[in-house]
């Protein structure tokens, strides 16, 4: 939706999709009425100019959420809906290879719908049960309670792995290893333990030659700035040093999937 002009637009594309969610709320149709115009008036919601930017930086690459941040498990949906919001995408980006499903919610069939609008890759899950993908109903306290502690503590491991055992069909899946969590001052005395979780598992894929896939969203640091970017500093710091002493590289997924190519 960033790649709409103003809201005439987002309104004509999202009345395409029709998306029939039991539960309505899930529709962004139900949650535009305090959308501005345009990016002169609500940069908050339209996103042309920051993507026009991204895309003169070299070795970036822009992939998809999706069109309308579809939940492909949520009850009342369907899969020629989630079709339509595809057909969406590529209309407005027709260079999209990888994608991340809004609260990683993946099934076999919706994979091969994606591969037939040439996406190459997603963003799988980390192997524990724990992160396995999961609704609205069935997301309980226990496993967010773990995924938190899995944070601070090693719970499930370092979820690193090599591009040998990627899995590839029916997409390239480059699974999680790790959600940035946001700072949060009610955990402030164990942030030592988030970073240094982080930092052992960047580790052990550096000195394995493994991948170590690290993400979050941008409005996680929305709030307490500075906390979020300090962080976020120390984990580039250690980085470094790992590409120094172990040449461990910064890639996107894209750059996997031609990693991939050339190895096969």
């Amino acid at each position: 939706m960033l790649y709409c002009k103003n809201k005439k637009e987002l309104l004509e594309r999202l009345e395409q999709l029709n998306i029939t969610y039991v539960n309505e709320s899930f529709s962004p149709k139900n949650n535009l009425a305090n959308v501005g115009e345009n990016e002169t008036h609500d940069p908050y919601h339209f996103g042309t100019s920051l993507i026009d930017i991204i895309k003169t930086i070299p070795n970036q690459e822009i992939g998809t959420h999706t069109f309308s941040h579809y939940y492909c498990l949520e009850e009342g949906q369907h899969i020629e809906q989630f079709e339509a919001d595809l057909k969406e995408v590529v209309s407005l980006n027709e260079n999209t290879s990888s994608l991340v499903f809004p609260r990683n919610q993946t099934n076999m069939e919706y994979l091969n719908m994606s591969k037939k609008y040439g996406i190459t890759a997603f963003r799988g899950n980390e192997d524990s049960w724990i992160y396995a993908p999961y609704t609205s109903k069935t997301n309980s306290k226990t496993k967010r309670l773990l995924r938190l502690a899995d944070a601070y503590v090693n719970l499930t491991g370092h979820h690193t792995y090599s591009v040998a055992n990627i899995q590839t069909d029916p997409l390239i899946n480059i699974k999680s290893s790790r959600f940035l969590r946001p700072f949060s001052k009610r955990l402030k005395v164990v942030e030592e333990l988030r970073l240094r979780r982080i930092k052992n598992g960047l580790t052990k894929a550096a000195k394995s030659n493994e991948l170590y896939h690290l993400w979050w969203h941008p409005h996680n640091f929305g709030k307490n700035i500075e906390e979020n970017l300090q962080l976020l500093e120390e984990i580039l710091k250690h980085v470094d040093l790992l590409r120094e002493k172990y040449n461990f590289q910064s890639m996107h997924m894209r750059d996997i999937v031609d990693v991939m190519n050339i190895n096969s």
